[in-house]
């Protein structure tokens, strides 16, 4: 009790320094058992690839389509195919009544006759021996001149028919890579380029062929001796070995991946060439030859000559002008391919320029996309594509840019740059019109520094990360490089590999 009392009155005469005591007392105890040195989060600098990419979506459409319409005006008296039909380039769909044009051509075809025939009375008017002699040098020039074009049109139909039968081979019509194609040999006869479709099936009497698109016939399947192919002047055999797990194949005419194709194309363009300098040089002989003749014959005035001439060449104007009234009163396909609108019905009443057949190829399907001008800077012909169709999930499809259009379209005052993209394989499956997701890879680079996009700090002075140094958080300069769309950037200067900074976002990845 005692001493109770006298600590009693000691902190009564000493009370500012007794709390004071207690007053360390507790700092002490605080900083011991509560204050903690602060906590960080770190993020470490990773050294791999990154990509830069460009994410945009479109729409799958036809390599290549095309709306088709009457030139002239009438009524429609044939049509010679419908909806889903295939078609061949140069095949004629649709036609109106021409009896009044047909009747007009033979009436122009009788007056050329008649002006011909006053123009060579005219100028056979004169009369010697010189003149019989350049009549005679005329009429060699014009032999020549028409022996040289049916020897030319022979050379181009033997070039083009070789073209037509470089090496033939079959291709499953489809995605298959372990595959043993048949055997195909002979010579290509049909004079016509496109496809044949090879169908393989098991009939009571073993296993069958029939083909279709450019040539029509079916047959029994042979490991010994090749079979024809209806009346292409080609042959099939399948091998031994040949499993029926591919029952359709392609026959591409000409086969462009025939190693005698480059061969034979050079040989045709060749020959087309020396058709045009040979015809040429024959009808300049002949034009001398004429022109000589008409010099000579000088009964007959220059101007009486041009006149005769000049009806001449009205007549033949006249009759090019009804063969061309006829081509309007036509619609003929430009390109091969499959028909997805046929509006064109017997005894309808048709005008001018109005669609009503459209035709889309048989070349495949592309994507058709929209850049925006922000990104289109980024993009070139070649970087490679990966994309996703909502038709079918969870499949991924490649590809490569082949086209940027180098202007812009403006719709609601958006600027974007059309692009196109080639798949990088044919699917059967697609269709026209189905939507893309797509991702074109702009930059790709291996081995580079690499930090989420989180853990950089931005400002008016420029780019930082930050690390700790002895307690104290230090701000790093850094250079950035490439981003991908995963939040990813690359670390060009102020970092290296395995350094850890601050994350800065408080994100873990």
């Amino acid at each position: 009790m005692n001493y109770v009392n006298k600590v009693f009155n000691l902190f009564k005469k000493n009370k500012y320094v007794f709390v004071g005591v207690l007053v360390i007392i507790f700092v002490g105890i605080y900083f011991i058992f509560f204050k903690h040195a602060p906590k960080y989060q770190f993020i470490t600098v990773q050294n791999g690839p990154i990509t830069e990419s460009v994410s945009i979506t479109g729409n799958t459409t036809p390599n290549q389509s095309v709306s088709l319409s009457f030139g002239a005006s009438g009524t429609i008296s044939h049509t010679y195919s419908d909806l889903g039909k295939k078609v061949s380039a140069g095949q004629v769909l649709a036609e109106l009544n021409t009896s009044d044009l047909f009747a007009q051509l033979h009436q122009a075809q009788a007056a050329l006759l008649v002006t011909q025939t006053s123009y060579d009375k005219l100028v056979n008017g004169a009369t010697g021996t010189d003149i019989e002699v350049l009549k005679a040098t005329v009429s060699k020039a014009q032999v020549n001149l028409d022996k040289t074009k049916s020897t030319q049109e022979t050379l181009v139909a033997n070039a083009y028919n070789n073209l037509l039968s470089s090496t033939p081979e079959a291709v499953p019509d489809g995605a298959v890579n372990d595959y043993t194609a048949p055997v195909i040999t002979g010579n290509y006869s049909k004079g016509v380029e496109g496809k044949i479709n090879i169908s393989l099936y098991y009939t009571g009497n073993g296993s069958s062929f029939s083909a279709s698109g450019i040539v029509n016939g079916n047959g029994q399947i042979n490991t010994t001796t090749p079979q024809p192919i209806g009346d292409s002047g080609l042959y099939i055999k399948l091998p031994s070995n040949t499993s029926m797990n591919v029952n359709n194949w392609v026959i591409e005419i000409p086969n462009k991946k025939a190693p005698n194709y480059l061969l034979n194309y050079n040989a045709y363009q060749s020959a087309l060439s020396a058709q045009s300098q040979a015809v040429s040089l024959a009808s300049a002989d002949l034009e001398q030859a004429q022109a000589n003749l008409t010099a000579k014959q000088s009964a007959a005035r220059p101007e009486d000559v041009a006149m005769a001439k000049a009806q001449i060449q009205e007549a033949q104007a006249n009759i090019e002008s009804i063969r061309s009234k006829l081509s309007n009163a036509q619609i003929t396909t430009p390109i091969s391919g499959v028909i997805t609108q046929f509006d064109a019905k017997i005894g309808q009443l048709a005008t001018p320029s109005v669609p009503l057949v459209s035709i889309m190829s048989n070349g495949g399907y592309e994507i058709d996309a929209g850049v925006s001008e922000t990104d289109v800077g980024k993009i070139s012909v070649g970087n490679k594509v990966t994309m996703t169709l909502d038709a079918f999930a969870n499949e991924s499809f490649t590809g490569s840019v082949f086209y940027i259009a180098p202007a812009e379209t403006n719709i609601g005052g958006v600027i974007s740059y059309q692009v196109k993209i080639l798949f990088d394989k044919a699917d059967p499956r697609l269709k026209s019109g189905l939507t893309a997701n797509i991702d074109i890879q702009t930059k790709h680079k291996d081995g580079v520094l690499i930090l989420p996009q989180y853990a950089i700090l931005q400002n008016d002075q420029g780019t930082f990360v930050e690390t700790v140094e002895n307690n104290k958080i230090k701000q790093n300069p850094v250079t950035l490089g490439v981003m991908d769309q995963k939040g990813n950037v690359e670390i060009v200067s102020g970092v290296t590999s395995g350094e850890q900074v601050l994350n800065i976002g408080l994100k873990v990845k």
